[in-house]
C-alpha cells in the first residue's frame, strides 16, 4: 500500500518527505485555499519538493468536460512529472475522464461514496478512484466496507484502476483500510506521526539505551569500532 500526503502545506511536505516513504501528494480546492497563496506557486513548489517521479494529484475547478480537459492540460504543463487530474464523479466528470485519458493525462476520480460510482469511474478510464472514509463514517455508513467492496469488484472484473482511499481522521481507519487490499491512502501529515507511535516502542528504546550505557557508558557503537592509534 502506498502512502500519499493530503496537504498543500509546503513545510509539512518537506518534513514528511524527509522522514516518511511518501509516494506523492494529493490536493483539492479546500486544501489549496487554506494556504492563501498563489496557486501556481503552490503547485510548482510541491513539484519541486517531491520531484518528477512522485505523484501529484491536483483537482479541477471546472465543471464541464471540455473545460476540465483544458484546465488539466494547463496544470500538467505547469507541474510536469507524474501528474493526475482529480475529477469529481459526475456525468461531466466521467466524460472528462475519458477525454483526459485520450490526451495522455492521468485521472483520479474523486468524491467517491458508492461502489457503483467507483465501477463507472473505472470504466471511464480513471487510473485511481478516491473513496472518502471518514465522511461515510460520519453519516453512519461504513467507509472501510465500501473500500473493501470496491477492491473486490475490481478484482472480480480484472479492472486495473487503483483504489486511493481518502478522508481519514485516525490511525485505526488507515489500518482497517490497509486490510482491504486498497492500493493507496492519502493522509494528513499528523497521521504519519500517529501511525508510528506506540508507548511500548519508546519503552523498548529506553531499555536498549539503559542496558548499553550500563556496560559501555556514553560511547556509541561507532566509537567503539574506531581503530586506536
Amino acid at each position: 500500500m502506498l502512502y500519499l500526503l493530503d496537504t498543500a502545506d509546503l513545510d509539512a511536505i518537506r518534513t514528511c518527505c524527509e522522514y516518511y516513504p511518501v509516494a506523492g501528494v494529493t490536493t483539492n480546492p479546500t486544501i489549496i485555499s487554506r494556504e492563501k497563496s498563489d496557486f501556481r506557486e503552490i503547485i510548482t513548489s510541491i513539484r519541486s519538493i517531491i520531484g518528477p517521479d512522485k505523484m501529484l494529484h491536483v483537482q479541477t475547478t471546472e465543471e464541464e468536460a471540455d473545460a476540465i480537459l483544458r484546465e488539466a492540460e494547463k496544470i500538467r504543463e505547469t507541474v510536469g512529472g507524474k501528474f493526475f487530474i482529480k475529477i469529481p464523479i459526475t456525468r461531466e466528470g466521467l466524460k472528462a475522464a475519458s477525454l483526459c485519458k485520450s490526451h495522455g493525462i492521468g485521472v483520479t476520480m474523486t468524491a467517491i461514496f458508492t461502489q457503483p460510482q467507483a465501477l463507472l469511474a473505472a470504466r471511464a478510464g480513471a487510473d485511481f478512484v478516491a473513496p472518502y472514509i471518514n465522511r461515510l463514517d460520519n453519516i453512519v455508513s461504513d467507509g472501510v466496507r465500501v473500500v473493501e467492496e470496491i477492491v473486490n469488484i475490481y478484482r472480480t472484473y480484472g479492472i486495473g484502476t487503483k483504489v486511493l482511499a481518502a478522508s481519514f481522521k485516525n490511525a485505526e481507519q488507515v489500518h482497517k483500510v490497509s486490510l482491504t487490499g486498497a492500493d493507496a491512502v492519502t493522509i494528513n501529515p499528523d497521521l504519519f506521526d500517529t501511525l508510528i507511535y506506540h508507548p511500548l516502542t519508546y519503552y523498548a528504546i529506553d531499555d536498549f539505551a539503559k542496558d548499553w550505557e550500563a556496560v559501555y557508558g556514553d560511547k556509541k557503537a561507532g566509537e567503539l569500532l574506531e581503530k586506536k592509534a
